[in-house]
């Protein structure tokens, strides 16, 4: 089963109740997409994406979710998905996800590590492939304008909008009011993982 796997002190992993988790573009119903400390019986998984042929449990833009209450989630995954978005829209999202979380509660993301993606860019290696996904072969093209053979069928929702590095995703967390925040880098899957607490 493919996992996420999460920092050892990551505060979700220590946390053994029931709670609710919100999925932000969730894509196909999968729980294989989950980290595993969310992936267990003591959480409800709320699943929201704009496409209903995900059959999310909520259809809804994830910058807006105005059927959701304030504070109705404990924790909040999002997992390549803010990269498919507008620059301008990423504040929004961030803003609407501390909206949705209840005080305490934790937004975690995944981004593809733009850095990495440049520098590769940079290198002229661009169109090497440097991982292998469930979608097929990505080079670093892929990772900053989304990947090629889904955009050649015609999915242009796939192509990428926006791109992150550590220091822009600290940036843009703690501008929208997070806290505890940190950014990690994934060598191994060119990504980066972040994660942020909403303030008691």
């Amino acid at each position: 089963m493919r996992s996420w796997p999460l920092p050892p002190d990551c505060p979700v992993a220590e946390q053994a109740f029931p709670r609710v988790l919100l999925h932000l573009g969730c894509g196909p119903k999968d729980k294989s997409f989950l980290p595993a400390p969310l992936n267990g019986p003591e959480w409800r998984e709320i699943r929201v994406d704009l496409d209903p042929a995900h059959k999310p449990d909520v259809v809804a833009s994830i910058t807006h979710v105005p059927m959701l209450a304030d504070g109705c989630a404990d924790a909040i995954w999002c997992a390549h998905c803010l990269e498919h978005l507008f620059a301008h829209e990423t504040p929004v999202v961030l803003g609407e996800a501390r909206r949705l979380l209840k005080p305490g509660g934790n937004l975690m993301l995944v981004v593809p590590d733009a850095a990495v993606a440049a520098g590769l860019v940079a290198a002229d290696r661009g169109d090497e492939t440097i991982y292998q996904s469930p979608a097929g072969p990505v080079t670093a093209i892929d990772m900053l304008y989304g990947h090629a053979p889904a955009l050649a069928q015609g999915r242009l929702a796939m192509a990428h909008r926006t791109c992150f590095t550590p220091a822009r995703l600290r940036r843009l967390l703690a501008e929208a009011g997070f806290a505890a925040i940190d950014v990690t880098r994934r060598a191994r899957r060119y990504e980066l993982f972040a994660q942020g607490r909403k303030p008691q």
